[in-house]
């Protein structure tokens, strides 16, 4: 039986998870979906779309959707909708959890791959975020969670930004590219999204290609160093996506010092496969509980083909991905995202780790 997809939203409190849920679930979109609610929620799902039993912990949807109010733990909460899948008391493709405001998505995410009974029965298929653009910047500021939540996500939607300007929508989303390069951000409005925005993301399918904003990877000075860099102690303000030779003339870009954040590596000459292991082994193991995502598209010295690594605070894992292409350049780009990490460490150690030059 193949893996059952599963897609963890998440966001601060406010910030419009419910109704982007109840937006999936009620459209016609002929998925069975089965829907993790964490009870401690600011929000529940209105019940005038559920046909609800006060004894039931597990509810029928109206719309042949199911919906779950964890009262125990949640690995106990997958473990019972497998085991009833399994035995077709239930019938559902897919799951979608919805965390509370207040939740860091880092135990959920680990969940799916620190259990063995769970990782046999489901595949975490991405991590969306949705950010509420009137009140992001107070809450960036002053809590830990709403940052984290920003460095996990493989999508972030921006909700309420009708009520904001269009300097304070740029300067938000400036911010939040800083924190996390490789999501995606999108205004929404009311939780209307399509579908394939939320499920079937892959992001955390190791081939999938490796996305980070392009205008992340600019470097600022116009000198090519090999690999890029982060801005967050010049000028005041963030500006990781300035263009070459551009100055800092954007008043509305204020300068944020957030712990959560991001930076890319990119080398032209291959890996040494032993030494990146080493290094990266050393580096999860003291560092782990800080790096919330990592991920990389690597030029490996011994194979035509790249090397797709990624990983979630201390559990990583790589595959081998397609050949390089005739006419493809061959170079590893790797992004990290997390708390506090020590740049010049990990940049050194990878450069320590490349092929040397004859």
């Amino acid at each position: 039986m193949s893996l059952i997809p599963v897609t963890i939203l998440t966001g601060f409190l406010g910030a419009g998870k419910t109704t982007l849920l109840k937006r999936v679930l009620t459209e016609a979109h002929g998925q069975k979906i089965a829907v993790i609610e964490n009870e401690f929620g600011e929000e529940n799902i209105d019940s005038d779309i559920l046909i609800t039993d006060s004894e039931e912990q597990i509810l029928q949807m109206s719309n042949g959707c199911i919906c779950c109010t964890i009262r125990e733990d949640l690995r106990e909460t997958l473990q019972l909708l497998a085991a009833k899948r399994r035995k077709k008391l239930l019938d559902f493709e897919r799951v979608v959890i919805e965390t509370t405001g207040l939740a860091d998505p880092g135990p959920v995410v680990q969940t799916f791959f620190m259990d063995d009974e769970i990782a046999e029965s489901y595949l975490v298929d991405s991590i969306i975020t949705l950010v509420d653009a009137k009140h992001a910047q107070q809450q960036l500021d002053d809590r830990q969670e709403a940052r984290r939540q920003v460095g996990f996500a493989d999508q972030i939607f921006l909700s309420k930004t009708d009520l904001i300007s269009e300097d304070e929508k740029n300067a938000l989303i400036h911010r939040l590219k800083h924190m996390n390069p490789r999501a995606p951000i999108e205004a929404v409005h009311f939780g209307e999204v399509a579908l394939a925005q939320v499920l079937d993301l892959r992001g955390f399918n190791l081939n999938a290609k490796l996305d980070v904003d392009p205008d992340f990877l600019k470097e600022d000075d116009g000198h090519e160093h090999g690999h890029d860099h982060v801005h967050d102690e010049h000028c005041g303000h963030d500006h990781d996506d300035h263009a070459h030779g551009e100055h800092c003339h954007h008043p509305h870009h204020h300068h944020h010092d957030d712990d959560v954040k991001s930076f890319v590596y990119r080398a032209e000459r291959a890996f040494d496969p032993a030494k990146l292991e080493d290094f990266l082994g050393a580096i999860v193991n003291v560092y782990g509980p800080r790096m919330l995502r990592y991920k990389g598209v690597l030029d490996m010295q011994g194979t035509n083909r790249k090397v797709i690594f990624q990983g979630v605070h201390q559990l990583m894992g790589s595959d081998l991905g397609p050949e390089w292409g005739a006419q493809e350049k061959r170079q590893s780009k790797m992004v990290f995202i997390g708390i506090d990490l020590p740049q010049d460490i990990l940049r050194q150690g990878l450069e320590q780790c490349l092929v040397q030059q004859p």
